[in-house]
């Protein structure tokens, strides 16, 4: 059925398309990376939240291009407009429509790449699935720039989350190639993510990673690394097990984010060498609360959240758009050629990434505290 899923419930048939997410709190994105403008329409958010463009637009301007080497050099100012669902300052309870017009794209560089595939996108399996009618240009529907759409509506369940719950989501740049922070970062470090361009908040670190991102540039090649993503002030409860659990859902939203390839939650894979004696977070009280004196649950348990930060970690692969020349097919003439990307890319996606990990992960939050009754529907 094309991009939709059909899920049969007796007398009734609910079709979930893909560029849709969530249950109560709902997240549809649309438009494409060269095309007139990008937009996102979030369903689901209560009344009476204050809202307005310069909320969003915050966060919009920290995954922006072009600000600098360590990203691509394609200049936009992601200028956000509220189209619906706001009325004198405050949410209204209706669809919140937002849009961002596209500005700077040069599509001249990918007339070559109709025919021509690029190794590490997704061109050929569009090119079969739609046979030949998706938009190849900056790669359309699959480019990283449709991550705006979620930051857009991100950015309002992000506030909603804080000023319901007092829930707050930070993520940062833990490791570029094989350069990495040791430990996870500390309360006091997480309000210096963005004091760098690569979003590290230590800065030793940070210094080295940003040489290793232009060494690769130099070089025509990427990197990749990991995101992590830490949120705190989580109520007991969030998450409907089995097949809705508070794990389930956050993967599948994190997956749709363009290039990547791994998440774990808490000890995560390093968790699988240890024994349960060192594994098992033991509980404790403290001041009257029942807490876990350490976290390699990363803060869900059975599908639950038990009340402890929310700890996970996102893998990106390197970008998949480089200078150096790659063999690959050409459909039109059916030979084998090779191939140098052109045109401006990032040459490390990671830095422009914890804005976008934030905003999904508010997205899947607020959704489940809307789902479990955590939130109301007037604010």
């Amino acid at each position: 059925m094309g991009s939709e899923m059909c899920i049969r419930d007796r007398d009734y048939i609910i079709l979930l398309a893909g560029s849709s997410i969530g249950h109560n709190l709902v997240l549809t994105s649309f438009g494409e990376s060269h095309g007139k403008c990008v937009g996102a329409v979030l369903d689901g958010c209560p009344a009476g939240l204050e809202l307005d463009e310069k909320d969003l637009q915050k966060m919009l301007d920290l995954r922006r291009p072009g600000q600098s080497l360590v990203s691509t050099q394609r200049k936009e100012g992601d200028v956000v407009e509220i189209l619906s669902g706001v009325f004198r300052g405050y949410t209204t309870g209706a669809p919140i429509t937002t849009i961002i017009w596209n500005k700077d794209h040069d599509s001249k560089s990918y007339a070559k790449l109709k025919t021509s595939m690029r190794p590490g996108h997704s061109d050929y399996p569009a090119y079969v699935k739609y046979k030949k009618y998706n938009d190849h240009r900056g790669g359309g529907r699959f480019s990283g720039r449709l991550t705006a759409t979620y930051v857009m509506s991100g950015a309002i369940a992000r506030k909603l989350l804080k000023v319901t719950l007092g829930v707050e989501t930070n993520a940062y740049t833990c490791k570029i190639g094989k350069i990495g922070m040791k430990n996870q970062a500390t309360q006091q470090m997480l309000k210096s993510i963005y004091a760098n361009e690569v979003r590290c908040p230590e800065k030793s670190i940070a210094g080295k990673m940003k040489k290793s991102i232009l060494d690769a540039r130099k070089k025509g090649d990427s990197l990749g690394g990991i995101i992590e993503s830490v949120t705190n002030n989580i109520p007991i409860g969030l998450g409907e097990p089995i097949f809705s659990s508070l794990e389930s859902e956050l993967s599948r939203a994190i997956y749709s984010i363009p290039a990547v390839k791994g998440v774990e939650f808490g000890s995560g894979f390093s968790g699988s060498e240890k024994h349960g004696s060192q594994n098992n977070d033991s509980y404790t009280f403290r001041r009257g609360k029942v807490v876990t004196k350490t976290n390699n649950a990363g803060g869900i348990l059975g599908g639950i959240s038990n009340g402890m930060p929310i700890v996970m970690r996102v893998a990106f692969k390197p970008a998949s758009s480089i200078g150096k020349i790659q063999e690959t097919v050409d459909l039109k003439t059916k030979k084998n050629t090779k191939l140098r990307v052109e045109g401006r890319h990032d040459p490390c996606v990671v830095p422009r990434a914890p804005p976008v990990v934030d905003s999904i992960v508010s997205l899947v939050i607020a959704d489940q505290a809307l789902q479990g009754g955590f939130i109301k529907p007037v604010i």
